[in-house]
């Protein structure tokens, strides 16, 4: 095993204080594999940390830093380090409700992770779920988080959502979109850039060679044409444009049949046209392990698939899995980007 000063330092946040996130994050530092793989960071509120160990059933204990700097430092990892910030009373929180004082802390925590970051004091990020609505009202100025993320750090290039079950990853070309808009995003720039990003990105993840296949737009391929012309005009050119770039991406393939391919290990990643496309073949094949990976920022940051389940928030269910998988891809990642960049202490 690596030295404990070796280790990734993976920052957590606790998520949507409405939501399930603090019994996540409670039930996933109670496994003792979790601090195994990396040099943890909780932070967050001190009483949402009590809440969610409460609701949880467990006891965890933390050795408190002030700030940042000084977690690399640390030479015992057996327990996670706490940085208490103070971002929400308990008065402002109410049990499974999208509010402005829960948006508003969970944009502090994530600006402090993203400072943090920025100045090479860790190495990861992963978060428990959050609400998109609640941080509107709480201060969001961009369509969501990962382009919240981008513009904070500043990112120039493409970057897009993968969601990951898993071996299987998934990139989009257009997201968080109305979908009578998704053929305009469909264009062979993105579609080589989305490709790019994935390949390169299930290297990081430790995949030497990933096999990557590229959905088709319109029903059944667009049938020669009579369908549509997406996929002979633009699809098919961007998959031969990867090719002669070294990428063996293949396709495109209809939706339809390809994740029938992609399930039974044909492939370790689709490249998918717009959101649903992916996302519910995703889901079905495994809503309780999915992950999301904020793909092309310069930090590896994750997060569960589903969202806050404000439906059974304080009532000690929620099921930890997608939260282990998704802090396993951020230690995964982030152990490859810390002997990137910093190389051994």
């Amino acid at each position: 095993m690596k030295e404990s000063n070796e280790k990734p330092v993976i920052a957590l946040t606790l998520g949507d204080p409405a939501g399930i996130g603090p019994e996540l994050i409670a039930r996933l530092l109670a496994r003792p594999e979790t601090l195994a793989q990396a040099n943890v960071v909780l932070v967050g509120d001190a009483w949402l940390w009590e809440d969610g160990q409460r609701i949880a059933g467990v006891r965890i204990g933390c050795d408190p830093v002030a700030d940042f700097d000084e977690v690399r430092q640390r030479s015992d990892t057996s327990r996670a380090a706490f940085l208490a910030v103070d971002t929400v009373q308990p008065a402002q929180v109410h049990r499974a409700r999208a509010e402005a004082a829960g948006g508003a802390s969970v944009l502090a925590v994530l600006n402090r992770c993203l400072a943090a970051a920025r100045s090479g004091h860790i190495d990861a990020i992963c978060f428990a779920p959050l609400n998109k609505y609640a941080m509107k009202l709480g201060g969001l100025k961009h369509e969501d988080e990962l382009h919240h993320f981008a513009a904070y750090l500043g990112v120039p290039g493409y970057f897009c959502e993968f969601n990951t079950l898993d071996s299987l990853w998934t990139a989009r070309v257009s997201s968080h979109v109305p979908l009578k808009d998704a053929a305009s995003y469909l264009t062979r720039e993105r579609i080589v850039a989305a490709t790019r990003l994935i390949h390169e990105s299930l290297r990081a993840n430790g995949v030497a060679a990933p096999r990557v296949a590229v959905a088709a737009f319109n029903p059944h391929g667009g049938e020669g044409g009579t369908c549509g012309r997406e996929e002979i005009d633009i699809i098919a050119p961007a998959v031969r444009e990867l090719n002669d770039a070294g990428i063996p991406a293949q396709g495109p393939f209809p939706a339809d049949t390809l994740f029938i391919k992609a399930r039974d290990g044909e492939f370790d990643a689709v490249v998918t046209m717009y959101h649903d496309q992916g996302q519910i073949a995703i889901k079905l094949l495994g809503f309780s392990r999915g992950v999301t990976v904020q793909g092309g920022l310069p930090v590896p940051i994750t997060t569960p698939a589903h969202g806050t389940a404000y439906d059974i928030a304080g009532q000690g269910k929620a099921n930890v899995q997608a939260m282990a998988n998704a802090f396993a891809i951020a230690s995964r990642m982030g152990g490859r980007r810390r002997a990137a960049t910093h190389g051994p202490n």
